[in-house]
């Protein structure tokens, strides 16, 4: 369903996860600002990426699996201020991978993403949308194997998840030599626990101790949007 922004546009009719409050949530906190080269993975419609250039200067490689997805995420690109900031690749994330590493090309110093996250349970009939949401298509090893491939030094990387898998992808994180460094816990409801968690990763030899921790509530329980949520998301919501 086609979704429309303050500044860009969005038709996500062929990708199997359309837009959502988790993707404006990650796009909108991801402390990417500074960083001069973004990788967004599964990139889908191309929403993690439209935002990151809205909110940056930062030249965007968008990497998308599926072709009609992927054709999504062109037709928005094309459509938006940003054009020439930003770039599609069609291929799964490990082979990506694999040939940037041979390319010797400068690694990124943001990543982001919005990962599948099922492991198991039913799937949808769908096969764009089972293959955007569950690990089926992409493991948390493979995730973070290709993150630590394309990570620069002192790169940092963004990625949002559920409380039912955020502690499987932690567990996961030193044998792959990354680390925590940050983590925002949303609540989409006032006065309910946080379901959702954006993490905040880097290089383990680029860590320290101190890891911070922010909550935030997304709806009041008037079923309006928090002051904190609107101040996060006002320069992309219409309505705000």
């Amino acid at each position: 369903m086609p979704f429309t922004f303050k500044r860009f546009h969005i038709d996500d009719s062929r990708c199997g996860m359309p837009v959502s409050t988790d993707g404006v949530l990650l796009g909108a906190w991801a402390p990417l600002t500074e960083a001069k080269s973004i990788l967004d993975i599964g990139a889908g419609s191309g929403l993690l990426s439209l935002m990151a250039a809205q909110r940056s200067q930062a030249y965007i490689t968008a990497v998308e699996l599926e072709p009609l997805a992927a054709a999504d995420c062109l037709n928005n690109f094309a459509a938006s201020p940003w054009s020439a900031r930003l770039a599609l690749v069609c291929s799964d994330i490990a082979s990506y991978a694999q040939a940037y590493s041979q390319s010797k090309a400068a690694l990124f110093e943001h990543i982001i993403c919005n990962p599948p996250y099922f492991a198991n349970g039913p799937q949808s009939d769908n096969s764009a949308r089972a293959a955007a949401r569950h690990t089926d298509s992409l493991s948390f090893d493979t995730l973070l194997q290709s993150i630590k491939a394309l990570l620069a030094e002192n790169g940092t990387v963004s990625l949002i998840l559920p409380s039912e898998t955020v502690a499987q992808l932690e567990t996961k994180l030193a044998p792959n030599q990354l680390a925590l460094c940050g983590k925002l816990s949303a609540a989409s409801v006032e006065d309910k626990a946080p379901n959702r968690h954006i993490l905040l990763l880097s290089h383990a030899a680029q860590s320290t101790a101190n890891v911070f921790e922010q909550l935030l509530t997304v709806r009041l329980k008037n079923g309006q949007y928090s002051n904190e949520f609107i101040q996060l998301s006002k320069d992309f919501y219409l309505k705000l």
